[in-house]
């Protein structure tokens, strides 16, 4: 049965997690991620990259959009790349050492990420007060402006009315002057 086979037939989230646990029994039992992967334990870096990038081209989620199970397994092949792409996670991988909680290790699939520093709250507790204060400028500028604007439309509406007032006015003089 080909790898890929073997996967749908097993169900590959659980494929993971199965190797999880043998890795922690250790060398010959630890075989999980290698068959993710689609390689044997003694391959080289090489073609372990080389059958990351392949499997990864074939489900990846631009590739097969609207597919959960697709996302999913190429979560679960980024996370085997991740540690079998490495040679020293690779090798505590293979003894058996590397357990959930081990510092470089992949978290488990499906697991929240905790933003590594949030920013945006640093930014509001230091620079809060001076935020509102650019923010307050700012909408009073817009306003001044918004102001200025309707004054100069209104003025310029008046003073069409004032020209076009002088016009007939000299039209109508004019032609009482041509009249007479």
């Amino acid at each position: 049965m080909a790898p890929a086979a073997a996967f749908a037939a097993r169900g590959w989230p659980r494929l993971l997690g199965r190797a999880r646990l043998s890795s922690a029994a250790g060398g010959a039992r630890a075989a999980g991620l290698y068959e993710l992967l689609g390689v044997p334990a003694s391959a080289t870096q090489a073609q372990i990259k080389a059958a990351y990038y392949a499997q990864s081209l074939r489900c990846h989620p631009d590739r097969n959009a609207g597919c959960p199970e697709a996302a999913a397994r190429f979560a679960a092949l980024h996370q085997a790349y991740a540690v079998l792409g490495r040679a020293a996670l690779r090798r505590r991988y293979d003894r058996g050492l590397l357990g959930r909680r081990e510092p470089g290790a992949p978290p488990p699939p499906g697991a929240p990420r905790a933003p590594l520093f949030d920013f945006d709250a640093f930014y509001r507790a230091h620079y809060g007060a001076q935020l509102e204060r650019a923010q307050r400028l700012r909408r009073l500028q817009r306003e001044r402006q918004r102001e200025l604007d309707e004054a100069a439309r209104r003025g310029r509406g008046e003073r069409l009315a004032e020209l076009s007032a002088v016009a007939l006015l000299l039209l109508a003089g004019l032609l009482l002057l041509a009249g007479d």
